[in-house]
């Protein structure tokens, strides 16, 4: 319950900044093209607080925190009287009717380069990309990707983290090959990886490990950092902090095999020996069956501890102003690419469906990162920043995008698109945002 309210709160918090920055792009320019305003309104539904401002514009916060809009004074859909002409959008020069438009997604990248600044001063802790024995077998294997070095570019993208690193190599899915560069004792190496039969799936495992990329990880040891109170072990009897010594008799020696063991065991007893506080105790756990992938596996709910990440690979991404905003700035384009990139694999194959996500995954998101800290929130917050942007701007109609494309037509044409055209626009419009959007929420139900 506490994890549902976290989710939600941070959800309002990242969705009501994203929307309020938003259409206060439209109202800004609107004001400032001479555009009266009657309305400012964050979400949609009941009002839960209004305030008519000193301007004579209707501040609004509404119920439903999933959207937000600016009414304007519009001749389509009012009468005016001669006093307004000036004032009304529709009487406005098409290229007044575009900026304000604009305003909306420009708001919203202006916006995740504040919160990328803001990341670069506080400093980002990561972690530097340093390999490990490649998967047998895998993509990386077969290009003989060392066991050693640390990648610093992907292509000619320089990457500096795990993050970095997996941005970077987002750009190449559905490419027919990459080339990693590779450092090691001061030398860089170039290893061309065959691409062709690359299978991607964020949602089950990262881009690194579908490539068989195995970045260094410390040693995790069988001492439990957590013990879900729900899970099979801690209804046994098992606590945090207790170490993982035998199984079913047998010395526990390394994690991944308990967690094969585990897995291949759901709904049986299984026989524990912990040590607790210099004691050995015995429990019996029953794993809980747990569909995962098409495949009945057991689940005990633990998660175990990790020795120190060694200093040398730990990094601070930190700048200055200038540089923090060159950063930023580059990071917002960066981002608005691969976010084009990625939706247009989306539709080409390329990538699946599967990996839409709604309102669900954005909470999840929003929670975690909150969760994890200051720093890590505003990156999350800029992401979904530059997304919000981008789908925007998307040609359909009843989005500010649909907008732009008729006022396009209009200033070329010389002449609005009719009313008649623009209304069987924006009923394909809502059409095709309606059911993609299902579509999405439909998948956040899925993951769950």
């Amino acid at each position: 319950m506490l994890e549902f309210l976290w989710n939600a709160g941070a959800f309002i918090v990242a969705i009501g900044l994203l929307i309020t920055i938003h259409e206060f792009g439209h109202f800004y320019v609107a004001r400032r093209c001479g555009v009266t305003v009657e309305r400012f309104s964050i979400g949609f539904g009941k009002p839960l607080w209004r305030r008519v401002g000193a301007d004579g514009t209707e501040y609004v916060v509404a119920m439903i925190p999933l959207g937000g809009f600016v009414k304007m004074l519009d001749g389509r859909v009012a009468d005016l009287t001669p006093e307004q002409y000036s004032q009304a959008f529709d009487r406005k020069p098409v290229g007044q009717r575009m900026a304000i438009v604009a305003a909306g997604p420009l708001a919203n990248f202006a916006l995740a380069i504040v919160l990328w600044f803001g990341q670069y001063l506080l400093g980002i802790p990561s972690i530097k990309p340093v390999l490990s024995t490649p998967i047998e077998q895998s993509i990386a294997a077969k290009a003989q990707l060392p066991s050693e070095g640390i990648i610093t570019a992907v292509g000619s993208k320089a990457v500096a983290d795990w993050d970095s690193l997996n941005v970077a190599l987002a750009g190449y899915i559905g490419a027919d090959q990459l080339t990693l560069s590779v450092e090691q004792g001061g030398l860089t190496q170039q290893f061309r990886l065959d691409t062709q039969e690359w299978k991607v799936n964020p949602e089950k495992e990262a881009l690194t490990t579908s490539l068989g990329i195995n970045l260094w990880l410390p040693e995790i040891l069988p001492v439990l950092a957590f013990v879900d109170e729900s899970g099979a072990a801690h209804a046994a009897g098992i606590r945090q902090g207790d170490r993982l010594t035998h199984l079913n008799g047998q010395e526990i020696t390394n994690w991944t095999s308990l967690v094969a063991s585990v897995s291949s065991q759901p709904d049986q007893p299984i026989q524990f020996e912990v040590e607790r506080d210099g004691a050995s105790l015995q429990f019996t756990v029953v794993p809980k069956g747990t569909i995962e992938n098409d495949k009945l596996v057991g689940k005990i709910g633990v998660a175990p501890t990790r020795e120190a990440w060694p200093e040398q690979y730990k990094i601070t991404q930190q700048y200055g102003v200038i540089d923090a905003l060159v950063k930023a700035s580059q990071q917002t384009w960066d981002f608005s690419v691969l976010t084009l990139t990625t939706f247009g694999k989306l539709f080409s194959g390329d990538l699946s469906l599967n990996n839409l996500g709604g309102p669900i995954a954005i909470a999840q998101g929003a929670g975690s990162s909150a969760g994890v800290g200051l720093v890590y929130f505003l990156g999350f917050l800029a992401v979904l920043s530059v997304n919000l942007g981008i789908i925007n701007l998307f040609p359909l109609p009843v989005l500010d995008g649909g907008h732009l494309l008729y006022y396009f037509i209009e200033l070329f044409s010389g002449k609005p698109v009719p009313e008649r055209v623009q209304e069987i626009g924006f009923r394909i419009g809502s059409a095709l945002l309606l059911l993609l959007m299902t579509f999405a929420i439909f998948n956040d139900f899925a993951r769950l």
